[in-house]
This record gives C-alpha cells, structure tokens and sequence, in this order.
C-alpha cells in the first residue's frame, strides 16, 4: 500500500513540473523586417541580439502573453568605466514608455562571437505584458554613441479561464441584434459624428469587435479603418478587411447582412481614462461595434 501512495505521489509531482514546463515554454522573436544582429556567446552558446537604433525594431506578438526584453550595451575593448542606457518603446502606436538601465559594468560571461566589437555589458531584462489580439511594438534607443543589444522571447498566458462581459458604451448611435448560434448579441452603431466613448479605469484590457454592414445584394470584401483615441489622442488606427458573414444575421433587417467580426484589443494603463471609437471611412459601409471587458473589471466601467 506504501508503495503505491509513492507511486501516485510522483506521478502527480511528475504530472506538475511537465504542466509548469509547458507554462513556462517561451518563444524568440525575431523583428519584422530584418535588423542587423550581433552573435554573444553565454555559457558556450551563440544568441542572436539585434541592435537597436534611433529607427524601430518592430516586433509583433499575438495573443496574452508576456514579452520579455533582455538587452545588453556594448564596452569597447579598452574601456573599463561604467555605462547606463535607456530603452523606448510604443505600444500599437500608443504612448512612448522609457526604460532606464541601472549602472551596468563589462560582462565576465559573455562574449562577442566577432571580437573586434568589444565586450557586451551585464545583462538587463524588462517584461511588457499583452491581452488576448494582435500587438506592434516598437523599440527605440536614442544615444547613437552606445550601440545597445535586444532579444526578445514572448511567453503565452492561458487566459482560457478569464471570464469576459459586455460593456455599454456612454455613447453610441444606437442598438441593434445579431442573431448567431442561436443567441442574441447587442452591437453598437457608431459614426465619425458621434463615435463609441467609454470610460474605464485601468490597468485592465478591452476587446473591441466590428463588423461592416452589407446590403443583402453586395459581394467581395471591404477594407475600412477604426481610429482609436485615449484622453484625445490617437493611440492607434487599425487597417482592417470585412466580408460577409455566413453564420450571423440581423434580427431585425431583412436587407442588411452583417460582416465577419473584426477583433482587436486596447491596453488601458492605471488611472480612468476616456477611449473613443472612430470610423474614418465614412463614405463606405457602416460599421456596427461590440465591447468586452474581463468580468474582474466590470464594475470599473461606469464610475
């Protein structure tokens, strides 16, 4: 009988480090246009760092996760003082962050691969984390006399259990019912006139989904914009593609189908914060919205 409580005992211990590794398992990005990149070696092993400058990087991520950052500036042979650099990056087009290393000295463990460049500094690392979507981000350096290293390794989060509840915005142009799977969904009119305002109190997430507006006659797809302002400033403007939907319909219009929905997230910081929908291609099909929220965060919306 002992022996078999044992048995189960490391099975289950078994069962949750290979569950933990799983969780753990990160991925390398590399940047969406080619960078030029730098070999360190650490610990006998060659990693591949791309070098920032005053032009961005741009690294995409999708899905929740965390994108790790972990960089490294680079001594000249002969110097031996310390050095500090800062790192800047914007969010799907959004506000410029700053990241400021601490004193960093040469590194004892890693090397250049091309000795000619010197020797990298210590290692410093920051975490950005992302919701569920498509995220751009663009990182920056400024002082172009202290080249500076990045490498980029993104981890998914199982956000499978987060609960999400729809939100009504302060404004819209009106309601109307989509019907699918059976069940009714309350989407939002919205125009440039009077765009979706909500406000909301960070840290939190909001899923944005929209969907153009066919004549039951019209075919092919149809490219339209949506503008996204926080406190009056554009933070991002999504490039977006419709067609229509084959398993959603209107409950009440008989001449109208609506599009396939559309998903994109918008990450609010700390504090409350006002966020405008805006469709910017007026003279084409109108565009109907649905807001989500992290039931969490529900009762942030309204205060």
């Amino acid at each position: 009988m002992k022996t078999k409580v044992l048995l189960i005992v490391a099975l289950i211990m078994c069962s949750t480090i290979s569950m933990a590794q799983k969780q753990l398992k990160h991925k390398y990005l590399k940047p969406v246009k080619s960078k030029e990149s730098v070999s360190i070696i650490v610990d006998g092993k060659s990693r591949d760092y791309y070098t920032l400058s005053q032009k961005p990087t741009v690294i995409k991520v999708k899905g929740s996760g965390k994108l790790r950052v972990l960089s490294r500036c680079q001594f000249k042979a002969v110097q031996e003082q310390q050095e500090r650099y800062q790192i800047e990056y914007r969010i799907d087009g959004g506000k410029t962050e700053v990241i400021k290393s601490k004193r960093v000295n040469r590194s004892v463990k890693a090397s250049y691969s091309d000795g000619a460049l010197g020797v990298p500094s210590t290692l410093e690392w920051f975490e950005i984390e992302f919701g569920p979507g498509e995220h751009s981000i663009e990182f920056t350096t400024t002082d172009a006399k202290l080249p500076v290293h990045a490498r980029f390794a993104y981890t998914l989060v199982d956000n499978t259990k987060q609960k999400w509840v729809n939100l009504s915005p302060h404004r819209s142009e009106g309601i109307v019912e989509l019907v699918t799977k059976e069940s009714l969904i309350s989407y939002y009119k919205f125009s440039a006139k009077n765009p979706i305002l909500v406000e909301l109190h960070g840290p939190t997430s909001l899923r944005v989904f929209t969907r153009c507006e066919f004549h039951y006659k019209m075919r092919g797809a149809v490219n339209y914009r949506i503008q996204v302002k926080m406190d009056d400033q554009v933070i991002h403007t999504y490039q977006l593609s419709n067609r229509r939907s084959e398993t959603t319909t209107y409950k009440a219009l008989d001449n109208m189908v609506p599009g396939r929905a559309n998903e994109f997230v918008v990450n609010i910081p700390k504090g409350k914060h006002k966020i405008e929908i805006i469709p910017l291609d007026c003279d084409k099909n109108g565009v109907i919205c649905r807001l989500m929220i992290p039931e969490n965060d529900s009762k942030l919306g309204k205060k």
